[in-house]
C-alpha cells in the first residue's frame, strides 16, 4: 500500500470515529431526557409504519407519511426546541478528560464519611437538605448563580450549610471533587410522571439534575428525615445510611479502577 493509500485509510477511520463518537455522546444524552426519549421512539414508529406502508402498498397512509417525514423535522424542531437545546447544553457541559483529580481511596472514603456523617445528623433531626456531586459533567452554571464557598468537606460545614434559618438552606450544595464548591445553587425541577406526588421540590430538583447530568445527588426530607439519592434520572427513595455509604463508593469508583480490579481478580484465578 501507498503512503497516500494509507492517509486515506487513516483519513477515513478518523471520520468514522467522529461520527460514532457523536452519535454515542448523543444518545448518552438522550437516554437521560424522559421526552427525547419518547421523541425518538415516535420517530421509529413512523419510519416502521413508512415501511410497512411501502412494502404492502398503502398508498393513503403512505401518501401522508411522506408529507409528515418531509415537515415533521421542522416541526420537531419548533415544538422540542427546549429538549434539543439542553441535550445541546449538556453535550457542552461534558469533559471527556474530567478536570478533577483522581481521588484516592483513602480521599474517597473520607469524603464518604464525612457526608454520610452529616447525613445521619440531618435525618435525625429531620432537617431537608440536598448534596450535589459532580462528575464528567460540568455544572458551572448552577455556580456560577449560587454562594461561593471551595472548603475541604467536613460534615460540620454541611450541617451548618442546612440548619434551619441559614440563607443557604433552602438551596443545593455542590461538590467538586473533594471540596464544597458551592451551596445555595438551584436546579431545574423534574417533569417525570414517576415521581410520587408526595414528594417536594427538593426531591424533584434532584432528579431534574440527575436526568441532564451525570452527578449524584443526595436528599434528606425535611418532612420525614429519610434518605434518597437520584443518579441517571431514577429515584431511589428511603434508603439506610449504610444503602448510602455502599452506593457513594461504588458510584465515586473510578472506572479505570474497576478495570484494574477485574484484572487483578483474573490474575488470581489464574
Amino acid at each position: 500500500m501507498t503512503f497516500d493509500g494509507i492517509v486515506d485509510l487513516l483519513k477515513k477511520i478518523i471520520d468514522v470515529l467522529i461520527v460514532w463518537m457523536a452519535l454515542y455522546y448523543i444518545l448518552k444524552s438522550v437516554r437521560k431526557n424522559v421526552k427525547m426519549v419518547l421523541l425518538f421512539k415516535g420517530i421509529i414508529i413512523i419510519i416502521v409504519l413508512k415501511i410497512f406502508s411501502d412494502l404492502l402498498g398503502l398508498v393513503t397512509i403512505g401518501f401522508l407519511l411522506d408529507y409528515v417525514i418531509e415537515w415533521g423535522p421542522l416541526a420537531l424542531i419548533v415544538i422540542f426546541q427546549p429538549e434539543i437545546r439542553s441535550v445541546l447544553e449538556q453535550l457542552g457541559r461534558s469533559q471527556l478528560l474530567g478536570r478533577h483529580k483522581a481521588l484516592t481511596v483513602d480521599e474517597r472514603e473520607k469524603m464518604v464519611y464525612e457526608i454520610t456523617t452529616a447525613l445521619d445528623y440531618l435525618r435525625k433531626q429531620s432537617i431537608g437538605a440536598l448534596i450535589v456531586l459532580e462528575r464528567d459533567n460540568s455544572l458551572n452554571d448552577y455556580i456560577e448563580k449560587s454562594k461561593k464557598i471551595y472548603a475541604d468537606i467536613s460534615s460540620d460545614l454541611l450541617i451548618s450549610i442546612f440548619f434551619p434559618n441559614n440563607p443557604l438552606h433552602d438551596g443545593g450544595v455542590i461538590i467538586q471533587g473533594d471540596k464544597i464548591t458551592s451551596a445555595g445553587a438551584v436546579f431545574p425541577t423534574s417533569d417525570s410522571l414517576k415521581i410520587s406526588k408526595r414528594l417536594g421540590t427538593r426531591h424533584r430538583a434532584a432528579l431534574g439534575i440527575s436526568e441532564i447530568s451525570d452527578c449524584i445527588s443526595i436528599i434528606v426530607s425535611e418532612e420525614t428525615g429519610r434518605l434518597s439519592l437520584a443518579i441517571d434520572g431514577e429515584l431511589n427513595y428511603n434508603l439506610t445510611l449504610d444503602e448510602v455509604k455502599l452506593r457513594l463508593l461504588e458510584e465515586l469508583r473510578p472506572k479505570k479502577e474497576v478495570y484494574l480490579d477485574e484484572e487483578e481478580e483474573k490474575n488470581e484465578n489464574n
